[in-house]
């Protein structure tokens, strides 16, 4: 059995007369975890939401656990075992932040609405469980005293993190962060980097992020894809990409890249 769990082949996405994506191809294996990097408006989140279903490519393919998903929703993408952040935060604001994570959970219920009117004992059951796993997750980010609180409360950095987290409820083989640092301090940023690498381990998924904080992507990324203009212009292990003057090109221009010993 192949260990490839997301497969995206020659993938091209156009907007009219846009080609935003051209000739994307990604394999993601089991337990690894990637970084997609690329200048603003290099087609990043584009990627993400073709591979989650948002968008349907105009060519090419990407399977997921072996099986093409064209066509397929992002809500039956969720149950295959594929789930993702935001971003800009998409959270249910007007519930608890026990609620959001409780939600995400859901699809993993087999009660029916017959039990839930009766109030049955595999309903109490799942939703004994869904609880106990929701605390458990809030306890990664420290969050379980803010279970009851509205998701609107929390400070943006939490509010960051509570998505992660409502994310991991789907219980996913394969998870796509899209700036999970953004707008968080250094600290926090740091605290995120040993946070990643503690769900990859715990619960044995496979990440591919976004993300513009290089010191974040170089430090626990062990590949990395460079998209410029919709195309990818390099891969490779971290320290191969700090050194291509293409990567260098694309982020601070060609008079730089040309300098002599130039970054």
């Amino acid at each position: 059995m192949s260990d490839v769990l997301l497969k995206a082949k020659d993938v091209t996405i156009k907007f009219g007369g846009l080609t935003a994506v051209s000739g994307f191809n990604l394999e993601l294996c089991k337990g690894e975890l990637v970084g997609l990097i690329g200048p603003n408006g290099a087609g990043k989140t584009t990627v993400f939401n073709m591979l989650t279903g948002v968008y349907q490519p105009t060519s090419g393919n990407i399977d997921l656990l072996g099986s093409p998903i064209k066509g397929i929703k992002p809500f039956e993408l969720s149950e295959r075992g594929i789930a993702r952040t935001f971003q800009n935060i998409r959270l249910f604001k007007d519930l608890t932040v026990l609620d959001n994570i409780r939600v995400a959970a859901h699809q993993h219920m087999h009660y029916t609405m017959a039990e839930a009117l009766t109030l049955s004992k595999r309903m109490e059951r799942e939703e004994k469980q869904a609880l106990e796993k929701a605390f458990e997750l809030l306890k990664i980010f420290h969050l379980e005293n803010r279970a009851y609180e509205a998701s609107s409360a929390l400070p943006y950095g939490q509010q960051r993190r509570l998505e992660i987290l409502r994310a991991l409820a789907t219980e996913p083989q394969v998870l796509l962060l899209d700036e999970p640092a953004a707008g968080m301090n250094h600290s926090e940023t740091h605290d995120l980097m040993d946070t990643i690498g503690h769900i990859r381990k715990k619960f044995g998924v496979t990440i591919l992020l976004i993300e513009h904080d290089m010191k974040l992507v170089m430090g626990i990324c062990e590949r990395v894809i460079v998209l410029d203009h919709g195309t990818i212009i390099s891969e490779g292990v971290p320290q191969k990409i700090q050194k291509d003057p293409k990567v260098i090109e694309a982020y601070l221009g060609s008079s730089v890249a040309d300098e002599p010993g130039g970054p």
